[in-house]
């Protein structure tokens, strides 16, 4: 992938000789899905009743709500089209939830665009655009950072755990998990899964190669299938790659933000995989039993209080991750590779625990 195929090496001039350009080259294949899920997002195509007119002014609103106008301005100088006034509001009102509340989503919200005109592909593919942007700035705030530069002053606030909402039944009346757990937790969609029947052969076998074929998860992000395909290939790109940050450091970062996005769900799961890869269950379950409001970066080793801090401020809205925390980082050791690997697989879980959280919710498996 060349420079100008790679728009966050462009925005975050990144120089093709510097030690993060090598970083990211080692981690080729998130860089170069990253991008095609920027371009089936963006190229135009498949656009039905989204027009590209309005993903774009999307982006450059959201781009903004995070503090990053550079991306903002890319999107804006992109639109040369005004965006349909009668699909502006609605799609503004949700990407500001899935932006800064994404926890407090209902089906109540889906319930609206539905009735505002929007299919169901249309609203999987417009969480899907709101999430991939706060995956894709986080990733350029985690770049500059990289590079030494640091575009606002360093916050001394710490980053808090996040509340979660467990006093009614799911929409379909199963149990909702009481607290943040290492358990193993069930989905449910708000929105009906694209059932298997409707797949062509083709699509099928796509969804089969990832293992999507029995999940209503992801058979409901298959609305958009392109996007999913490239999604997926990111997430494998950021978690499944070998050297650099340790996997279960990476499975922290997971946990972390989704500690502070309040999405229960994918922290159980994290959390699960971070405390067998590390052997520390004990550190793990402390940190997911952070009560809201709560600090996350307390009571652990100096290497974990540093990845953690970093993890909690760059998962914030907008991101508050600073210089200084990356130098705690670099003091404890961790490579220019490590640290694309945390930035990375931090930023992810902006992109996952939105979809997440605002596309259904988690029930119990017990009784």
């Amino acid at each position: 992938m060349t420079q100008s195929q790679d728009l966050l090496q462009k925005l975050a001039n990144i120089t093709a000789d510097s030690p993060l350009a090598e970083a990211r080259l080692s981690r080729e294949a998130a860089t170069q899905h990253t991008q095609g899920s920027y371009d089936v997002l963006f190229s135009g195509h498949d656009s039905g009743d989204f027009p590209l007119s309005l993903r774009l002014a999307l982006a450059q609103q959201i781009a903004s709500w995070h503090g990053e106008e550079e991306l903002a301005e890319h999107y804006a100088a992109r639109n040369t089209t005004a965006p349909p006034e009668d699909r502006l509001a609605s799609a503004l009102a949700h990407a500001e939830l899935l932006t800064f509340k994404p926890a407090s989503a209902e089906p109540s919200h889906l319930q609206s665009l539905e009735q505002a005109g929007w299919s169901k592909a249309a609203i999987v593919t417009l969480s899907q655009l709101v999430a991939f942007i706060s995956f894709q700035s986080r990733l350029l705030r985690g770049y500059r950072l990289l590079k030494g530069e640091d575009g606002s002053a360093a916050s001394t606030l710490s980053v808090n755990a996040a509340a979660w909402r467990s006093d009614a039944p799911t929409l379909s009346g199963k149990k909702t998990p009481p607290a943040f757990t290492r358990e193993e937790l069930g989905w449910e969609p708000w929105l009906a899964a694209k059932p298997l029947a409707e797949f062509n052969a083709l699509e099928k076998a796509t969804l089969a190669r990832f293992g999507h074929t029995d999940s209503d998860y992801f058979r409901l992000l298959a609305r958009n299938l392109p996007l999913l395909e490239q999604r997926t290939l990111t997430d494998k790109g950021i978690f499944y790659t070998s050297g650099g940050l340790p996997r279960k450091e990476r499975e922290l970062a997971a946990t972390v933000a989704s500690k502070v996005n309040g999405c229960i769900y994918c922290a159980s799961v994290h959390a699960r995989k971070a405390a067998q890869l590390s052997k520390q269950p004990e550190d793990i379950q402390r940190l997911i039993d952070t009560a809201p409001g709560q600090p996350l970066a307390v009571d652990q080793s100096p290497r974990w209080l540093a990845l953690i801090d970093f993890s909690a401020s760059l998962s914030a809205t907008p991101p508050t991750a600073n210089v200084q925390q990356l130098a705690a980082l670099r003091k404890e050791g961790l490579s220019e590779l490590e640290l694309v690997d945390l930035v990375q697989s931090t930023a992810f879980f902006a992109w996952a625990n939105r979809l997440m959280l605002t596309l259904g919710e988690p029930f119990t498996e017990t009784v």
